[in-house]
């Protein structure tokens, strides 16, 4: 696996397997990787013959210095993981070369209409954060492809939407949630959770789970629903933030004819901000 810490030596290499004809699919993180993140690269080795992942900690996406500042550095056992599933290169970039003259006096992408709800309302600035390092790793790889995991889903709808603005010449791709035994989706902020904390986490799925039933039986109240869920979640120890059923097109609020829907959530459990959704379509 090649490791490379600036743009030029990146844009080099993927310069070379470009004009070999080589089909590149890149996988952004910001480490501390899991098993969905492998999974990830997993997916990505089958979208093409060369497979890029950068690690970065993206500053400008973070509400909390104090959360930025502790988020885990793990780039040994990463790496380790990384090169085990075959992957091609592993970008590091540091924040002085994805910002050079600051993340606060950065050109900002902004993707209306999707940045500014759910969790979005909750972490204001944060998919600004999110779609400015994205489309900046996209112009340094210029991949094919990029992959990104379905947890986020509001995240991937984010991307999906700026890269259709912006005429970005890459295909996005979204690969299920990656799931604990116990239906706890897997995530980077899992193990901020003690112990006693870790056995309740999975009733968030549980309660996405339950939904999904009441609307396929004909639930028809959302408004009824979504409190009763919140309730429950606060009942098991949660401090919800929001739970919502949604457009899966657009993360709009159902009408009477929608029938792609998404419940999406996203609820604090001590330490742990935890995200999850769930799919069905009702036609």
């Amino acid at each position: 696996m090649l490791c490379f810490n600036t743009i030029h030596d990146t844009r080099q290499q993927l310069y070379a397997w470009r004009m070999a004809g080589e089909r590149i699919v890149f996988v952004p993180t910001m480490g501390n990787l899991h098993r969905g993140h492998l999974r990830l690269v997993e997916h990505a080795r089958q979208q093409g013959q060369r497979v890029v992942v950068s690690i970065f900690v993206n500053p400008m996406q973070f509400n909390d210095k104090d959360d930025f500042a502790a988020y885990p550095n793990t780039l040994e056992q990463d790496s380790v993981k990384l090169q085990a599933v075959g992957v091609d290169a592993l970008f590091l970039p540091s924040v002085e070369m994805i910002y050079p003259d600051g993340h606060q006096n950065n050109c900002d992408v902004i993707v209306p209409g999707l940045s500014d709800i759910l969790c979005g309302a909750h972490r204001p600035g944060h998919f600004v954060g999110v779609a400015t390092v994205v489309a900046k790793l996209f112009n340094i790889v210029q991949a094919d492809v990029a992959v990104f995991g379905e947890k986020d889903f509001q995240q991937l709808m984010v991307i999906r939407r700026m890269v259709n603005a912006l005429c970005f010449p890459v295909e996005v791709k979204g690969v299920p949630t990656e799931r604990e035994s116990d239906g706890l989706a897997m995530s980077s902020r899992n193990g901020y959770l003690s112990a006693e904390e870790r056995q309740r986490a999975p009733l968030l799925y549980k309660v996405l789970e339950q939904v999904k039933s009441q609307l396929k039986s004909g639930g028809d109240d959302i408004s009824a629903i979504e409190a009763q869920a919140q309730q429950v979640l606060q009942d098991g120890g949660f401090r919800a933030e929001y739970f919502s059923v949604r457009s899966a097109q657009d993360l709009a609020l159902v009408e009477a004819n929608t029938q792609d829907l998404v419940i999406v959530a996203a609820a604090w459990l001590g330490k742990a901000r935890l995200i999850d959704n769930i799919r069905l379509n009702l036609g």
